[in-house]
């Protein structure tokens, strides 16, 4: 088993996270558990799942079966919505931990603000909060926070987020959203990294915008040797930016980890930069409640 080669992030805290990990957004269970594995046995160690992925336990259960020790691995979760709340965020806080068969998590995210009822926010973050002071949580986090939502939070609690896990990729370059990060020394977390929300939940079928097709990103790989993935997972690195890009293929997960033989020059960044729309591909944060989105984690 290979000794990962990804550089560390070292969180407001002092937990130290890899640069690069796997997710599991829409992976099904049982592809889960041998994608945690195959991604593991590559030097893959950090692994990135939530309560509302339905996959906790079989993302446990890899990290099980892969042998790698515990200690090696940082595991991030999040919190669902319907958890909001001191006392439900708690339960919910145990339920993530039980589904993955762990005593602690390394990093617990809220994964989205509710704006329309931030108060639950405010209440499930201080629960975590609570739990990180009882050693089950190693640094706390969010997601999809924009700077108007983290502003209000750190405001309101004690602990300054670690992590704030955001639509990312060369056609959403959220600019703003990271100058506010740096200034806080909060960490950007890329989700959807290579833009592949685009193409499952295009804005327009008929004109799916693919950052993996782009001139410039093809341009690039040619250049380097390397496939557009790479390019794009490289850019996120040159940038410290931490990204989770989601695969259950063997090749596609061995691909993504090898961009640590190779750098992209300042203007080769730029241009990469200048992909950007500033549309997001993914829902507007601003608008995810319990109405209108009712699932419901059970724990």
């Amino acid at each position: 088993m290979p000794t990962s080669q990804v550089p560390k992030i070292t969180l407001r805290n002092g937990v130290d996270m890899p640069a690069l990990g796997l997710g599991v957004f829409q992976s099904p269970p049982d592809q889960t558990i041998s994608a945690v594995e195959i991604a593991l046995a590559n030097g893959y160690r950090l692994i990135d799942t939530a309560a509302a992925y339905g996959n906790e336990r079989a993302v446990g259960e890899g990290i099980h079966r892969s042998g790698v020790d515990r200690a090696e691995v940082f595991v991030t979760t999040k919190l669902w919505i319907s958890d909001y709340g001191y006392e439900p965020a708690l339960r919910g806080i145990d339920g993530c931990l039980q589904r993955l068969g762990l005593e602690h998590v390394d990093l617990f995210l809220l994964h989205h603000p509710v704006p329309s009822a931030f108060e639950g926010t405010v209440a499930a973050y201080t629960a975590a909060e609570h739990m990180q002071a009882e050693g089950r949580i190693r640094a706390i986090g969010v997601a999809n926070f924009n700077p108007r939502h983290l502003d209000s939070l750190i405001r309101q609690t004690t602990v300054m987020p670690a992590v704030n896990q955001v639509e990312l990729h060369p056609f959403f370059t959220q600019q703003p959203l990271r100058d506010f990060h740096a200034a806080h020394d909060i960490v950007t977390q890329a989700w959807s990294p290579l833009g592949g929300v685009n193409v499952y939940r295009p804005s327009d079928p008929n004109a799916v915008k693919n950052p993996l097709e782009h001139p410039t990103i093809a341009e690039l790989a040619a250049a380097h040797r390397k496939t557009p993935a790479q390019i794009i997972l490289r850019w996120h690195v040159e940038h410290g930016t931490s990204a989770i890009p989601k695969s259950v293929r063997a090749h596609r997960i061995t691909e993504n980890i090898d961009i640590f033989d190779f750098t992209l020059t300042p203007a080769e960044v730029t241009a990469i930069d200048a992909l950007d729309t500033g549309v997001r591909g993914g829902p507007n944060p601003d608008l995810i409640d319990q109405a209108h989105y009712p699932f419901k984690v059970e724990n």
